[in-house]
């Protein structure tokens, strides 16, 4: 038996949240938020957490800062129960600072040791002791970028399933070590832009077509209008829960939870999608990416109802 039923290799970092604030920002003036959270941010951190909150064993392998947001950040994750035995430690924590306004917002960060983790500082036989291997935010993630590709490939040939969910570029070049990566991932899991970016389309039918000749599943997160997915020639989609929602912040990364929790579980494609959308849909009814996860009663509470419905 596996020692985990998913590994990760990825980022971490806290995110501080200011709601309230105006839609234009003048300069100089002092300006006053209505709210503020410090939750666990980043995409993998995020996916590691809710994952082992939903049952799933999670190992996670990250560079964290050795200051108090680092320790935080560690802590939010040992509280759900993630195994971070392989962390290596850098100097300085990343941070990013959200800045909602209605539906838009800002989003600043500074990368710290988001963009410090290397492959040699990597367990390979540490991630490859699970039935599954997942990265996020691949382009953020500078020092190991150059190597997705080469890991990837090491964990299939150990025999691991893959998921991959780039995030954005913010180069927006959506390159080679991209496209080298895609013949070793099993689930690829974009959201609607990325989808069309990293495809060179301009329409979503195109990108799926176009990423389903690479990806043996391709996953595509849609927000308000739910999920779609592409398998063996088959196109699948589920439809969006509606809730009242607090904080957008991470539902893309609870979706991927969501989804690869019930694929760890055996459940056709069609189920992953629904139980992708209800989480993606819980994350959203409280601040940022996982404290809605952090209520262990109130989780299980609104998956078991959301699903009776």
């Amino acid at each position: 038996m596996s020692k985990f039923d998913i590994t990760i290799a990825g980022e971490i970092n806290l995110d501080l949240i200011l709601y309230g604030l105006p839609e234009t920002m003048p300069t100089d003036r002092e300006l006053l938020a209505s709210g503020f959270a410090i939750t666990l941010g980043s995409s993998s951190a995020i996916l590691a957490h809710n994952l082992a909150a939903l049952g799933s064993r999670v190992g996670f392998i990250t560079k964290v800062g050795d200051d108090c947001f680092g320790a935080l950040a560690m802590e939010r994750l040992r509280e759900r129960g993630v195994d971070l035995t392989a962390v290596v430690h850098g100097a300085k924590s990343g941070v990013t600072v959200l800045l909602p306004h209605g539906t838009q917002r800002h989003i600043l960060t500074y990368p710290g040791t988001i963009a410090e983790l290397r492959f040699e500082e990597l367990d390979l036989p540490y991630l490859a002791s699970a039935r599954h291997f997942h990265m996020s935010s691949m382009f953020l993630q500078c020092g190991l970028f150059s190597d997705a590709p080469e890991l990837f490939r090491r964990m299939k040939s150990s025999g691991l399933t893959t998921s991959l969910d780039t995030n954005d570029d913010p180069d927006d070049q959506w390159g080679v070590e991209l496209e080298k990566t895609l013949p070793h991932v099993d689930i690829l899991l974009p959201n609607e832009r990325e989808a069309m970016r990293m495809s060179n389309s301009d329409d979503l039918e195109t990108a799926l077509s176009r990423l389903a000749e690479k990806v043996k599943t391709v996953v595509v997160k849609r927000g308000a209008s739910g999920a779609v997915a592409i398998q063996g020639g088959r196109r699948f989609s589920a439809p969006a829960v509606p809730v009242e929602v607090v904080d957008p912040v991470g539902a893309g990364d609870s979706f991927d939870a969501g989804f690869l929790h019930q694929f760890l579980s055996g459940a056709d494609l069609a189920d992953c999608l629904t139980y992708g959308n209800l989480c993606g849909a819980f994350s959203t009814t409280d601040c940022g990416g996982t404290e809605a996860f952090r209520d262990p009663v109130r989780t299980k509470e609104f998956l078991r109802r959301s699903r009776l419905n």
